[in-house]
Formats: C-alpha cells, sequence, structure tokens
C-alpha cells in the first residue's frame, strides 16, 4: 500500500460526489486536503463534516472554468500546506441531457467548459509546479464511461468525456519521465448530485439551453443517479489504480470486455455495410452477454415510461427546427 500520509492533495469537485468520496478516502490515508468547488453550499456542508472529524482539509470556492482563479488556488494551497499538491484530482463535472441538434453554444461552452476545460485548466496550472518541485506524484481525471460511445442526448458531456480520456492518456506518456502517474476514471452512473447543475450549477454568461430542463426532468436524473455507485466504493477503485499503476478506471468487473464491445464500431465504420449495420444495431435484440454487461452498468436503473413523461432528454419547446417528437 502507497504510503500517503502528509501528501497534499487538491481535489476540483471536492464538495460533493465522487470528488467528495476521494477527499475522504484520502484524509483516511493521512492526507492533507483542499476540496475545490463551485458550490459553496457543498463546501459548506463538506467543512462541517470535515471539522468535526478533525480532518486537515482546507476549502477553496473555485469554477474550473475561471484560469486566474485556477492560479490564486495552486497559491493558497501552497500557503496553506507548503507546497503544490502531490495528489491532483480533475473531479469537478456537469451534465445535461437533450437531443444534440437542439445544443446551444451555451451548453457546449458550459459542459465542455467544465467537464473538458477544467480538466485542461488544473493540469496547465498544476503540472509545471509539481514538475518543479520533482517529487513526482499522481493525476487522476474523472471521464466516464460515456468516453468510449456516442450519445445522441448528451452530446456536448460525451465530447468533452472522451477528449479527457484522449488527453490524459497523452499527459501519461508525457509525465512518466518526471515520475508523475496518471489515471482516468471512467464510471456510468454514480450516487451523486451531479443532477443538481443544471438547475443551480450553470452560470448566467452561458445563456439560454436548448434542452428542456426542470425539476421533474432533474428528479428523473436523481432516481436513476441513487442506482449508482457509492463514491467511497469508486474511490476506493481509484487509490487501487494509483497503487498498481494503471490508467483506466473502468469500475465494473467486466469492464474490459465493456470496452471491446464499446469500440467494435469503428472498424465497422469503414464500410458502408458495417456503417449500415451500427446504425440498425439499436433495432436489433440484444445477445445474452450484451443484456449481463448492460445490467452489470446500470446496476438496475431504468428510465421507464412514467418517468420519461417528465420531458427528460427532450428539446425545449422553442427549438423549432427539432422534430416534434422530440420536444416537450
Amino acid at each position: 500500500m502507497l504510503n500517503l500520509k502528509d501528501k497534499v492533495a487538491f481535489i476540483t469537485g471536492g464538495a460533493s460526489g465522487v470528488g467528495l468520496g476521494q477527499a475522504r478516502r484520502l484524509v483516511e490515508r493521512g492526507c492533507k486536503v483542499v476540496i475545490a468547488d463551485f458550490s459553496q453550499e457543498h463546501l459548506d456542508e463538506a467543512m462541517a463534516f470535515f471539522r468535526e472529524q478533525g480532518a486537515p482539509v482546507h476549502a477553496i470556492r473555485l469554477d474550473v472554468t475561471d484560469r486566474e482563479g485556477f492560479a490564486a488556488a495552486a497559491d493558497e494551497t501552497e500557503r496553506v500546506f507548503g507546497h503544490c499538491p502531490d495528489l491532483l484530482c480533475l473531479t469537478a463535472g456537469v451534465q445535461a441531457f437533450g437531443p444534440a441538434e437542439a445544443s446551444t453554444y451555451g451548453d457546449f461552452d458550459w459542459i465542455m467548459g467544465v467537464c473538458l476545460g477544467g480538466v485542461i485548466n488544473g493540469l496547465v496550472t498544476f503540472v509545471p509546479r509539481m514538475i518543479r518541485r520533482g517529487e513526482g506524484g499522481h493525476i487522476a481525471a474523472t471521464a466516464s464511461f460515456g468516453a468510449f460511445g456516442p450519445g445522441a442526448v448528451t452530446a456536448p458531456y460525451t465530447t468533452a468525456k472522451s477528449a479527457v480520456l484522449s488527453l490524459t492518456e497523452s499527459y501519461m506518456y508525457a509525465l512518466k519521465p518526471y515520475g508523475i502517474g496518471v489515471c482516468t476514471i471512467c464510471p456510468a452512473n454514480v450516487n451523486s448530485n451531479i443532477y443538481q447543475a443544471a438547475l443551480s450549477g450553470r452560470s448566467e454568461k452561458y445563456g439560454k439551453t436548448g434542452y428542456f430542463v426542470d425539476e421533474n426532468t432533474q428528479g428523473v436524473l436523481k432516481q436513476y443517479n441513487t442506482y449508482g455507485l457509492d463514491p467511497l466504493d469508486l474511490a476506493d477503485l481509484y487509490l487501487q489504480a494509483m497503487e498498481d499503476g494503471r490508467f483506466l478506471v473502468v469500475p465494473y468487473e467486466h469492464g474490459a470486455r465493456m470496452l471491446e464491445l464499446a469500440y467494435a464500431r469503428f472498424p465497422l465504420y469503414c464500410s458502408p455495410e458495417g456503417t449500415r449495420q451500427v446504425l440498425e444495431q439499436g433495432r436489433q435484440p440484444l445477445t445474452d452477454e450484451e443484456k449481463m454487461l448492460i445490467a452489470e452498468r446500470e446496476r438496475g436503473a431504468v428510465f421507464t415510461p412514467e418517468m420519461m413523461k417528465s420531458g427528460f432528454g427532450k428539446a425545449s419547446g422553442d427549438a423549432d427546427w427539432v422534430a416534434e417528437e422530440k420536444k416537450k
């Protein structure tokens, strides 16, 4: 087991969900932790917990799309704990659902700005400091199982997450000579409060969304998320990957096979027949193996017809170019 006592960790999105799970496990392993988060409410709740534990945790309110804010947070980390992080967890993420063709510039700017831009900003801010310090370290970015496949109602999100996967793989090779390890965490569903982001986590600067979003649609996502992985269990898998020197955390027993099937579409795209086959697969019966893997990945979560009546995954009513059946 790696000795993490007195190591400094910096976690974006660290006040709730996956990030909070990482913070709790790292504290248990003896780390000093900075939790950086957009939500002051979540920071206050998390710090109340850590103060009760007497844990060496420091909170910073941070919008991960703000590069000057990132630099200030890095400086503050060094003032508080004496040096730059040994462990960098780029975990902050947001999500919204709606037809790809309904997406606005604001939808792309917000979702990709947080999910991809937040990772880029974290890397560019901290990697030079970690290299200059010369003590090695480890970087973990949270992507998604969505990084491995398209999403007709998650286009900005899956685009961002697939880019995070490629970006971190590139950094894995680049940082090896400096003794800095890299891993990417790719869960499909986590029991978190990411459902809140579309209602309270989107700044007005991103303007209007093209998706139909209200309390009912986000209630559907909340219900779905309750079936997801426990953030503490996911944090355990992250720590194990760090110790093993493993790049990918696909947190399922048959994760490698899931990836084989997910990527099997690419050779088919190289021919017209194969492309037609992929496009038609959505109408084909699932094999027993596919059913088993989907059940493992979704952990019993289903979107029932009653849930879908909320308008979840639909376009806003004023997106007049979108097919009527895709609008609320």
